[in-house]
């Protein structure tokens, strides 16, 4: 994929590097030489000096024949006008911006536009990380070191048991019930799942 990336900040250098390093055309664009001169010195894409806004900065970033467009801007207004531009514009189908106020959410979704909220994200990991202590551990049991990582039931197993569920990876070590209860699997057999439901997952390290 061709990619055009708005935004030289630390959200649009990320973004690049993975793109970059997946083999996927990139440019990045940013009004600051002193920005995009951060990004890993192996980038392989281009940059592009200038204002967003600016259509020809767009045309000459190659705007009328990229596949996507990924707004990351730390500015809203600007990026719910730039994400606009390139879809109702330049007719770029897919065009993903970075919102900072979630209140605002549902005004980029409406005019067509894919989002991703920081701060959603982050207070997402972070009561994750408060409320699941099982979320993700190690174990080592005499020379093996084991991961144990918790992860919702899917919806295809509600009422269905344990001994359905299919891993490509690991096996299931207990259920941790919507109640806050651990069952563990070796204790009896398997265990029936329901909605609200998470699974501990046992995956060998070494």
């Amino acid at each position: 994929m061709n990619v055009l990336i708005i935004g030289g900040g630390l959200l649009g250098r990320e973004t690049a590097q993975q793109l970059d390093s997946q083999g996927h055309g990139v440019v990045v664009v940013d009004e600051s030489p002193e920005r995009l001169g951060l990004l890993d010195p192996g980038f392989g894409g281009v940059t592009q000096v200038g204002f967003p806004m600016d259509l020809n900065v767009l045309r000459r970033a190659g705007i009328e024949s990229c596949d996507a467009v990924a707004v990351t801007t730390g500015d809203d207004n600007l990026n719910i006008a730039v994400g606009q531009i390139a879809k109702k514009y330049f007719k770029v189908e897919r065009v993903a911006a970075r919102i900072s106020d979630p209140a605002r959410e549902d005004i980029f979704e409406r005019v067509g536009l894919l989002t991703v909220c920081p701060t959603n994200m982050a207070g997402e990991k972070l009561v994750t990380e408060l409320v699941s202590p099982w979320q993700s551990r190690q174990v080592t049991f005499g020379a093996a070191t084991v991961a144990l990582e918790v992860q919702p039931v899917e919806r295809r197993w509600f009422g269905r048991t344990t001994g359905d569920v299919d891993l490509p990876e690991g096996g299931v070590f207990g259920v941790v019930k919507e109640d806050g209860r651990f069952i563990l699997k070796e204790a009896i057999g398997n265990i029936p799942l329901s909605e609200g439901d998470s699974l501990v997952v046992a995956r060998k390290i070494d």
